[in-house]
C-alpha cells in the first residue's frame, strides 16, 4: 500500500454502552501499517494502532458487531482498483 486508506467502524450492536451503533469511528490505515481511528460522539478521541487493523480488529470487532467500512478502494498488484469492505468479526 503506498497511500493512506480512509475507513469507518460502523456497529450493529454497543457492547459496551459506550460506543452507541451505527457509525461510531472515522479511521485511516496508513502506508507503514499503522492505523488511527478517531472515535465519534459524545466523548470523542483516538487512538493510533501500531499493528494496524490487527489491532483494529481484535479490540474493536466485538464478535462480529462492528464492521470495517473502507471508502477507498485498495490496489491489487496488478495496480488495479478493487472495492474494499470487510467483516471485523
Amino acid at each position: 500500500m503506498s497511500t493512506p486508506r480512509r475507513f469507518y467502524l460502523d456497529r450493529d450492536t454497543d457492547i459496551s454502552g459506550v460506543s452507541g451503533t451505527g457509525h461510531v469511528a472515522d479511521g485511516v490505515l496508513w502506508p507503514d501499517g499503522t492505523a488511527s481511528v478517531r472515535w465519534v460522539g459524545a466523548h470523542p478521541s483516538i487512538v493510533f494502532w501500531d499493528r494496524g487493523r490487527a489491532s483494529v480488529e481484535l479490540i474493536h470487532g466485538h464478535g462480529g458487531a462492528t464492521r470495517i467500512v473502507w471508502l477507498d478502494p485498495e490496489a491489487n498488484t496488478e495496480g488495479d482498483q478493487a472495492p474494499g469492505g470487510d467483516p471485523l468479526g
